[in-house]
């Protein structure tokens, strides 16, 4: 286990001790103790980090279940050295805004940190497993721990509601992205990334590729927020600000963007993996910004934002992917920048969207509401807010000098080289980028001006405003001085980090080994990238100042025909449906209940072997019957026969028993003493006890049930028969391979037992065993607690 591995496990080892923290040393805010860990992860992985030169990869891997190809791997390279810092840092600064923010006295601050960190640690195992199945299960555990988070305040209907449909939407693309790696590894035989990207060419060939390819898009695009699955991210706003604030712009939502960043190497030279990804994610784009317009939540504003800033990034991600495609192999290096831009933006995005979400925190926190409409007029009474809130707004919407406006004019390149190097209809793209930047700088005038000029309304808040304390606004100002800093100064990040990071992600299109380096200017002249910007500039500050007179164009989809309501309609036909169902099997008969398994059971395993052709009857091998067995075997049958038409329990007890016995006789002629001799004590004790029950017992009632009842009956136990029967003369019939009998000739050599049966149950099945009488003693003690637990009520009552 090496010092990369504790980093992921340090989280999730701290989980358990958070709570002992809170309890014993209740006086300190227990998130001091918790920043310690984000803190120290953050030194760690900040130490790979050079400002001369990339990273060479680091790959550490400790086997965990090597017969199925799981190894825990490692892969540190200069990609996800980006995302580990993003996680651990702007993890720092939410722990420390939290401390301000949640009350010592009315929040359950053990559980909220705990979840936190459980958080942290499974997002550090998704972005740095080499493994998929690794991969995935960190990928679940992140929408687990969200659903945690984001239910935190679980007394409100909402939060458990945005809790409920995160992990629905999300946990359900995780299952199709599971089948995507399943099928991954069944057309290359490994579940490593590396090792598939060095297949890529072979796997690519498969023809399971394609559906591999669209059920792993389906797992990023649900994480993601990307349409259609974007409705659970406005949901999730009902979670703490702190962590709207590292779930919806650092962490969770990049997941899936990391996810495509990762294995774009494997199918980034294929058109699907292009119009896929770069058509959902301008669709998002567009979306997103348009509906962010239309919120008068700031919290719901900022979610939309978050929706279209991550359908942007998808969409430079999928241009870049053009890069790797052979038909564009002059040019290549071209589509590259959209991967510089996507990566750039992936940072400054985490940047201002966790400035401006505590931002609104702060808000919410000193106004005690969040609602546009009653908010104005605050700039005189938080100036220190709205100077950071100014500072993360102008970012988003692509305005100098903050680093969102590099990376917006580097979108803006990105596009327009698509529409330039492909097909002039590709001219679309632009356009519908730009109309979307147009929406996003509206949304961001409304946070600025709606918020804090305007009329001041004090009688329509909840709280007299002041500025927030200083403790509350320190990781709000280091994050505005990072988008002044990275404007200024971006090439500090340009050689040592985008650039490996675009080289990771498009390795084929450097293979030859052509120079190309980063290189990021604030000023390209007079270009058609500048004139957008002027242009976004103009329109979206008339359709601002006339806001009241476009509204309606914000609401050209009435909100019935919505995703939203689409899927609240699902949820209500699906309980109904299912509580149909519910209501037509579960009668509360038990004969009812055992025919619909025994039916299953004849249905599909008979079903099964009929349509596989497996009946199969080979009697050759088998021994000589005797006489005598053949009127053992008749006097069972008959016995069980009578059985069932006598009305007399003791004359069913007396039947069983004679079944019973004649099975300890077919022991004996079968040379198994023991289990003959094993069958005789339990049959003897088995009918002993339903004797004693049976006395005290009422007599049998003579109502006579409906023929039809027993006909079916008689058919399903007859069904049941057959299938049980045809399944043993199958197995006989068919020899697949060695039967395990000749590994058990050698109990006495291999356990030092003289009977087989024995040294079967004794050393063979030991581990078995054990787990049993865990099981069994796991359950007496169960059944004692209950027993105690009732006399404990009698005594109370």
């Amino acid at each position: 286990m090496t010092l990369l591995h504790m980093a992921i496990l340090i989280p999730f080892f701290s989980v358990p001790l958070i709570p002992l923290l809170y309890k014993y040393v209740h006086q300190i805010h227990t998130g001091w103790f918790v920043m310690v860990i984000p803190a120290l992860l953050l030194i760690l992985f900040a130490s790979y980090y050079s400002m001369q030169q990339p990273l060479d990869p680091v790959i550490y891997s400790v086997p965990w279940i090597p017969s199925l190809d799981i190894h825990f791997t490692i892969y540190l390279d200069s990609l996800s050295l980006l995302f580990v810092l993003l996680i651990t840092g702007i993890g720092v600064l939410v722990v420390l805004y939290s401390i301000y923010y949640m009350s010592m006295d009315r929040e359950k601050l053990h559980l909220f940190y705990a979840y936190l960190m459980l958080f942290m640690g499974a997002m550090l195992g998704s972005v740095l497993s080499d493994n998929l199945l690794v991969l995935y299960a960190f990928w679940e555990l992140t929408s687990v721990s969200s659903f945690l988070l984001i239910a935190f305040w679980y007394h409100r209907k909402r939060s458990r509601y945005g809790a409920q449909k995160s992990m629905f939407i999300t946990m359900s693309g995780g299952f199709s992205m599971l089948l995507g790696f399943i099928i991954l590894y069944v057309a290359s035989e490994t579940f490593s990334i590396r090792e598939l990207v060095a297949l890529s060419d072979q796997v690519s060939q498969h023809s399971l590729f394609i559906p591999a390819m669209f059920f792993i898009l389906l797992g990023a695009f649900t994480k993601s927020a990307q349409f259609p699955f974007h409705i659970w991210l406005p949901d999730a706003m009902e979670a703490p600000t702190p962590i709207s604030a590292y779930l919806h712009s650092a962490t969770m939502v990049k997941a899936g963007v990391y996810l495509v960043a990762r294995l774009t190497p494997i199918f980034g030279g294929h058109q699907e993996w292009f119009w896929t990804i770069t058509i959902t994610g301008l669709i998002t784009l567009f979306i997103g910004s348009l509906k962010a317009v239309r919120q008068s939540d700031l919290k719901a504003l900022l979610a939309f934002s978050t929706i279209s800033q991550i359908g942007l990034i998808m969409t430079l991600l999928g241009i870049g992917s053009i890069a790797l495609n052979s038909q564009y192999s002059g040019s290549s290096l071209l589509f590259a920048g959209a991967t510089v831009a996507a990566i750039f933006h992936l940072i400054n995005h985490s940047i201002f969207k966790g400035c401006l979400f505590m931002m609104i925190g702060i808000l919410d926190h000193e106004t005690g509401t969040r609602d546009i409409r009653r908010l104005g007029g605050l700039i005189h009474i938080m100036p220190v807010s709205f100077t950071l809130t100014l500072i993360g707004a102008f970012s988003m919407a692509g305005l100098p000098p903050f680093s969102g406006f590099l990376s917006k004019e580097m979108f803006f390149s990105g596009v327009l080289m698509t529409s330039r190097n492909l097909d002039s209809w590709f001219i679309v793209i632009p356009i519908i980028a730009w109309i979307a930047s147009i929406f996003t700088f509206v949304y961001c005038m409304i946070l600025i001006f709606k918020v804090f000029t305007g009329p001041y309304q004090p009688k329509r808040l909840d709280r007299k405003p002041h500025e927030a304390p200083i403790g509350m606004l320190i990781s709000p100002m280091i994050l505005a001085a990072l988008v002044v800093i990275l404007f200024f100064f971006p090439n500090w990040i340009a050689s040592t980090l985008l650039e490996p990071s675009v080289k990771a992600i498009l390795p084929q299109a450097f293979a030859n080994g052509e120079e190309w380096h980063v290189h990021i200017f604030a000023w390209h002249g007079l270009n058609t990238e500048l004139l957008m910007t002027i242009g976004i500039v103009i329109l979206g500050t008339l359709l601002y100042k006339n806001f009241h007179e476009f509204r309606n164009m914000y609401e050209i989809i009435p909100s019935r025909f919505s995703l939203n309501q689409a899927y609240d309609s699902g949820l209500v036909a699906m309980e109904r449906i299912s509580g149909m169902i519910t209501r037509f099997y579960m009668t509360g008969s038990s004969p009812r209940y055992l025919s619909y398994l025994f039916v299953f059971l004849i249905v599909i395993v008979g079903g099964s072997l009929f349509l596989q052709d497996a009946f199969v009857l080979d009697l050759s091998d088998n021994a000589p019957i005797e006489l005598y067995e053949y009127l053992l075997g008749f006097t069972m049958v008959a016995a069980s026969i009578y059985m069932i038409f006598t009305k007399s329990r003791l004359i069913s007890i007396i039947v069983v028993s004679v079944i019973g016995y004649i099975v300890s006789l077919f022991f004996v002629i079968f040379r198994a003493p023991d289990l003959a001799l094993t069958q005789l004590v339990v049959e003897t004790i088995s009918t002993a006890l339903f004797l004693l029950c049976f006395y005290f017992l009422p007599k049998v009632s003579k109502y006579v049930t409906p023929v039809k009842f027993r006909i079916s009956n008689a058919i399903i136990a007859v069904g049941v028969g057959l299938t049980l029967t045809l399944i043993g003369l199958a197995a006989q019939g068919h020899h697949l391979f060695v039967p395990i009998a000749e590994y058990y000739k050698d109990s006495y050599t291999l356990a030092g037992a003289k009977n087989m049966v024995n040294a079967i149950l004794v050393d063979f099945r030991a581990f078995d065993t054990m787990l049993e009488i865990v099981v069994l003693f796991a359950a007496g003690v169960g059944i004692y607690t209950l027993i105690n637990l009732r006399h404990a009520g009698r005594k109370d009552q």
